[in-house]
């Protein structure tokens, strides 16, 4: 049988293992790999999608774990997620900075009208944040998907490049809606069946 895979990069996240099992939840395999698995061996796996999982470090710090951007490139939809988020940005060009207020816990984000991820979900939303650097600048070619009060972007898209990206943990209890948002990236951005 045939697996339509979701590969889940894990960039030292205490929600990593959350984050596979609600794909699970939402009957989509995926696999947890580390994050400087090599493109060649991604692609090698035919994903349908990627997910860059958040982490505890700042992408600005020496060592800070990277992938390489033909993960990015790769031609299949990639969603990062917090320290994914600040990671993309980073490797497209686009600017990350200490936050002025480390933003943890609730925050209410508002969400811009036609954003593919938030498809069938209110344009207001409470969800769980945990970060410490924040989006200053968003990547050539992405747009504002989302905002917080902390957070100028709280969510980025660049559905040209099939690349999105949040700065908040969908994959736990605390975020409204948060399986729906992964539901529309596995089925409506990656085409899951």
């Amino acid at each position: 049988m045939t697996h339509q895979t979701i590969v889940v990069l894990d960039f030292g996240s205490q929600f990593t293992q959350l984050i596979a099992r609600r794909l699970r939840e939402l009957s989509i395999y995926s696999e947890i790999l580390p994050f400087d698995t090599p493109p060649a061996e991604i692609a090698r796996r035919r994903p349908v999608g990627i997910i860059l999982s958040g982490g505890p470090k700042s992408v600005s710090e020496d060592g800070a774990p990277r992938c390489e951007r033909a993960v990015l490139e790769s031609g299949v939809p990639v969603l990062g997620i917090c320290y994914g988020m600040q990671l993309m940005t980073d490797l497209m060009g686009g600017r990350v900075e200490p936050a002025p207020h480390r933003e943890f816990g609730l925050a209410t984000i508002r969400i811009e009208p036609g954003a593919p991820l938030f498809a069938s979900v209110p344009d207001e939303l409470r969800v769980w944040a945990s970060h410490g650097d924040f989006v200053a600048a968003v990547p050539p070619g992405f747009v504002v998907t989302a905002t917080s009060a902390n957070a100028p972007v709280a969510a980025m898209a660049s559905p040209a490049q099939r690349l999105f990206a949040l700065l908040f943990h969908p994959e736990v209890a605390h975020t409204d809606r948060g399986l729906d948002i992964l539901r529309n990236f596995a089925y409506d951005i990656c085409g899951c069946t």
